[in-house]
């Protein structure tokens, strides 16, 4: 993998905002070419520091407005339910995040779902087909106040433009 470069984290930064915006346009606002923006873009896109590129939905718009963040003790230092479980969450469209964690419990994860009665089903999956999961604990979000995976780029060392 390739150090990434002043005008890589310009791009990086731009194709979060905006990951419809064409290449003629990202290369005007970094200062390069569009068919050098194109092949930096292939790049990033192949060593997989671009990872996916997704439409945000409004979740109360498609009938999903609530998200619950949950975390959950694994039995032990149990690395093996932790790799299950995991594969498992992968296949969950419900689940939208999972991060092993330090603290009081070893996985919070963000869930969405109709409702409450919803949310019960889901948490009542969970724990029926991951018997590794001991205990969960529950938050449901009242509001959003920040929604958001930009990773910020700034400040990182550079080589130059």
């Amino acid at each position: 993998m390739e150090k990434l470069d002043g005008f890589d984290r310009d791009i990086l930064d731009v194709v979060q905002r905006n990951c419809q915006l064409t290449a003629e346009t990202i290369a005007e606002s970094v200062g390069l070419s569009t068919s050098a923006v194109q092949r930096r873009l292939k790049r990033l896109r192949e060593e997989g520091i671009i990872k996916a590129e997704v439409a945000v939905l409004d979740r109360k718009a498609t009938g999903t407005p609530m998200v619950f963040i949950v975390g959950m003790e694994i039995e032990r230092d149990n690395y093996d339910a932790l790799a299950k479980f995991r594969l498992w969450a992968e296949k969950q469209d419900h689940i939208q995040q999972v991060y092993y964690v330090t603290g009081a419990v070893d996985l919070i994860a963000i869930v969405t779902a109709c409702d409450v009665e919803h949310y019960d089903d889901i948490a009542a999956t969970i724990m029926a087909e991951n018997p590794q999961i001991r205990r969960m604990h529950t938050n449901v979000v009242l509001r959003d106040v920040k929604l958001g995976l930009f990773v910020p780029l700034a400040g990182f060392e550079s080589d130059g433009k």
